[in-house]
């Protein structure tokens, strides 16, 4: 027997493994958690890297998604939640006791309030009254103060945003979480970007995600591009955001403004938690390649077809985003290894993107079946 061979033990018989073997097995055992992690914090990131088979087979592309709806809270944003409040701790401005406050079209919220608790701290969400229903059922569910408000543009003073600074004003113990402008959102996920990198030996082409705050987009393209610099870099936008022309065009714009025809508020889309019509502090730090836009249709086909094909069960933005990856892929070409986020599932999107009445009522049920993705233009 060389020193190139081991021995494996199973129920009692001895079987000789190749080190070739023995590596590969290693390499296929997907990374988990710690399992003596202490408190919340121990549990938020780290997420696996899933590949979705049905994309990656059609595209001829290996296509992943980073499972960030596996997070405690359920979504991408327990790492920004959990960053937010451990810097404001950090420096003085947050203590034991104190308010977190917050306007969001819910996700966000919903962590903040978990981490809030955790910290031992109260939570204020301020929180547009056309959110889905099951988000604010889950913040009150967190013991967290809600204040629904109708959406109007960000310049309104009863903006969701400027509704929550003020109430932070009001508060000498509170602190405003402010996830567009603050740039701990961005610091949150350069280890998103480490951890893809990581997951994938490297062996990452291109990263296209969808963009509200922008701190997603903006840590994980600093993170690979510092690894890797021709790594390409993404971004899907919804109906109604300008970030499209933005990167496109260097000009914030779009249609709908113009043309007076926006249909829903604060944009002419289905989706929840990407597209803006600002750029934020968190977006600037973003280095972007490319743009795609995406449609309703698109987003809710996609999350017809992973259901029927993988099982996967998504939400309106990580949806969005496998639109994204599709329309990246295709513009590769076949080989490449395209990565994005699956930001949250479908069980906080039950009335509204994931609820066939309300569809078929917006016009927007899905109309296909089978493996083809001829839906994405």
């Amino acid at each position: 027997m060389n020193q190139n061979t081991t021995f494996l033990v199973v129920s009692g018989t001895c079987a000789v493994l190749s080190v070739g073997l023995i590596a590969a097995l290693r390499s296929w055992q997907r990374p988990v958690r710690d399992p003596t992690a202490m408190g919340l914090s121990g549990l938020i990131g780290n997420t696996p890297l899933v590949r979705i088979a049905s994309l990656s087979t059609v595209t001829r592309c290996e296509i992943y998604g980073k499972a960030e709806m596996l997070n405690p809270g359920g979504s991408v944003k327990d790492r920004v939640a959990l960053r937010i409040v451990q810097e404001a701790f950090a420096s003085g401005r947050l203590a034991i006791g104190g308010l977190i406050t917050e306007g969001t079209a819910g996700s966000t919220g919903i962590s903040l309030a978990m981490v809030a608790k955790a910290y031992g701290c109260r939570c204020f969400i301020a929180l547009p009254d056309d959110a889905a229903a099951e988000k604010a059922q889950l913040l009150t569910a967190l013991g967290a103060e809600i204040q629904r408000v109708r959406p109007v543009s960000i310049s309104h003073p009863d903006h969701f945003v400027n509704v929550a600074r003020r109430r932070a004003a009001e508060d000498d113990s509170a602190v405003f979480a402010d996830q567009f402008e603050n740039l701990a959102n961005f610091r949150a996920h350069l280890s998103t970007g480490e951890e893809i990198w990581s997951q994938l030996d490297g062996n990452v082409d291109a990263f296209i995600c969808g963009a509200g705050t922008g701190g997603t987009i903006a840590g994980v393209s600093s993170s690979l591009k510092r690894r890797k610099r021709h790594v390409h870099i993404g971004l899907i936008d919804p109906p109604g955001s300008g970030l499209y022309n933005k990167v496109t065009r260097g000009v914030m714009y779009t249609r709908q403004e113009a043309e007076g025809k926006r249909l829903r508020n604060p944009f002419d889309t289905i989706t929840e938690g990407i597209g803006i019509n600002r750029e934020t502090a968190n977006f600037k730090q973003a280095t972007i390649d490319s743009a795609f836009q995406g449609t309703d249709q698109e987003a809710v086909e996609m999350a017809a077809y992973l259901m029927r094909n993988d099982g996967l069960f998504l939400g309106s933005s990580a949806a969005m985003n496998c639109v994204g990856a599709v329309k990246v892929a295709r513009a590769l070409g076949p080989g490449n290894t395209v990565v994005t986020i699956l930001c949250d599932g479908g069980q906080r999107h039950l009335s509204k993107f994931q609820n066939p009445k309300y569809l078929q009522q917006q016009g927007l049920a899905p109309q296909q079946s089978g493996r083809h993705l001829d839906f994405i233009a």
